[in-house]
């Protein structure tokens, strides 16, 4: 009988090694058939906004400890440097220009525009409004090859009628039309997605928590998780403890008597001392731990991949003003690195490869055909047409030939970048801008801060780009900005001095009150304070 037992017992864990998800063999990992996916993004989060990315003011351990195990993109571009259209492009596997949402869903276009009394010289184009039905997006592929499909946090492609749960996802926390996060970052929400549990509750744990329910309810089913961060977007809040943790910091750290200086329409934040965004980015980090925490004890951490980056710069103009990106130039709404470039992270538990690091320029298309490769699923090309698999770069460093990229932005947006469109091709990177018709030239490779416009010194280098970029666009019947009649160059002087002389130094005296020992948002600092009736 003793013998007997011993053999049921054995027969028992060979047949729940069976599980395609949890296959072990000699203490190595087989490869899944259909591995778990757990996307990450955050909302606008800039490159040097992490500690493994570079930041000495901000703390990110869980984010770094991910990052030290999986495979890094140094050059990984999100697909705009606005949030709609990058987020579209992650879902489509489509360029901007192609799938037709170019600008944050709700921006004003054509003579609008003029509302906002900038006085600008073009009217932004026109723009697709919610994310087409007939593509066929990246949820609704893993959906129809047996994926239990989950997404929690900030959806912003469409309204009511084109949420997550009409393009794929069986299940929706807290995702509406909505950009930023109506009730802030602390329960009450105002969500009509997200139900209020606990005032005082923060929300982006509260998203990990939904994100690790789901989890923890389809364990032995594989599931494609898209975990959509609100953070780190304005407006910036955080609780009182960790503000104070970051105000001693940037008192140790010794602050600058100035934090901005003007760019070319706006100032521009050029320090990382913000103890508010400190504290948010932070929170968000604390929810990232929470998931990969979970994971582990679920036993899905061997066969989930974790994919994490950003869907635009960090915002060092416009909106809150909340970091910078230096040395990159730029951040959101810029059509430089610091605009479009972002963390670019994907974790394969199972991958070998002792390449981790990885400079070929990659894009938020990729991501699509990447999982698809990834969870044995055909690909779709006609879909994913702008995107390419990663897998064999991640796996076995096979770096593909040259391809161009493309950014579309025939809009202004809040950050003061210019309508412009781009084309970066091998090391060099050409802006075409709108209102002058000019193209800048960068050769990222030397210049990847962009300091040199060398467009007159390399003529035929910035002919040719300007010529693929023009035809590329006219194969996708890409929409441009129009001469505004009606731009008066006197008002234009005016708003600019308006911005030089109160904007300007409005913002300065705003850091030095964040950084100011009594610093006090309101009595309940944004609502952290307050406990559940």
């Amino acid at each position: 009988m003793k013998y007997k037992s011993i053999i049921f017992i054995l027969i028992l864990f060979i047949v729940s090694c069976k599980d395609q998800k949890k296959v072990i063999t000699s203490d190595v990992l087989q490869v899944p058939k259909k591995p778990n996916i757990l996307f990450v993004l955050v909302d606008d989060l800039g490159l040097t906004d992490l500690g493994f990315t570079g930041s000495s003011y901000y703390e990110t351990p869980n984010i770094d400890k991910l990052a030290s195990k999986s495979t890094i993109f140094t050059q990984g571009y999100a697909g705009s440097r606005v949030c709609s259209p990058s987020r579209a492009t992650i879902m489509t596997g489509k360029f901007t220009a192609r799938h037709g949402i170019t600008d944050w869903i709700g921006a004003k276009t054509g003579t609008h525009w003029r509302e906002h009394k900038r006085q600008d010289k073009l009217l932004p184009a026109d723009y697709v409004y919610n994310l087409p039905k007939e593509d066929i997006t990246l949820a609704e592929t893993m959906q129809a090859h047996g994926y239990n499909t989950f997404f929690a946090g900030k959806w912003h492609l469409g309204k009511e009628g084109s949420y997550p749960e009409d393009h794929g996802f069986d299940i929706n926390v807290g995702g509406w039309d909505k950009g930023s996060p109506a009730g802030g970052y602390f329960s009450p929400y105002k969500n009509p997605k997200l139900e209020n549990k606990t005032n005082g509750e923060n929300l982006s744990m509260r998203l990990a928590k939904e994100t690790t329910t789901f989890i923890k309810q389809n364990t032995s089913e594989p599931f494609f998780v898209f975990l959509s961060f609100y953070a780190v977007h304005g407006p910036i809040q955080t609780t009182e403890t960790k503000w104070k943790k970051y105000r001693d910091k940037a008192e140790v750290n010794g602050t600058k008597s100035n934090g901005f200086v003007m760019e070319q329409k706006l100032p521009i934040r050029q320090t990382q001392d913000n103890p508010i965004y400190g504290g948010l980015v932070e929170s968000m980090d604390d929810a990232v731990g929470h998931v990969l925490n979970e994971l582990k004890t679920y036993g899905l951490d061997k066969n989930t991949i974790v994919i994490f980056t950003s869907d635009n710069g960090g915002v060092s103009s416009g909106d809150a003003f909340s970091t910078s990106n230096l040395p990159f130039r730029g951040g959101k709404g810029y059509q430089w690195e610091g605009g479009i470039r972002e963390p670019y992270l994907v974790y394969v538990p199972w991958n070998t490869s002792t390449e981790k690091t990885i400079d070929y320029p990659v894009t938020g298309a990729d991501f699509y055909p990447t999982i698809l490769d990834y969870a044995h699923i055909e690909l779709l090309h006609n879909q994913h047409i702008d995107g390419i698999s990663l897998k064999p770069i991640i796996e076995a460093g096979k770096i593909p030939e040259e391809r161009p990229l493309y950014w579309h932005y025939p809009h202004y947006g809040n950050q003061g970048g210019d309508p412009s469109s781009i084309i970066r091709e091998g090391d060099w990177k050409l802006i075409h801008y709108y209102e002058d018709g000019s193209n800048a030239l960068y050769n990222i490779k030397d210049d990847a801060f962009e300091q040199n416009n060398v467009a007159t010194q390399f003529p035929e280098i910035a002919t040719k780009l300007s010529t693929n970029l023009k035809n590329w666009l006219i194969s996708v019947d890409a929409k441009y900005p129009e001469t505004d009649t009606e731009f008066n160059p006197v008002k234009r002087a005016n708003y600019e001095k308006m911005i030089r002389e109160k904007r300007w130094p409005n913002l300065e005296n705003q850091r030095r009150k964040m950084l100011s020992k009594d610093f006090t948002p309101n009595k309940d600092w944004w609502g952290s304070k307050l406990t559940h009736d």
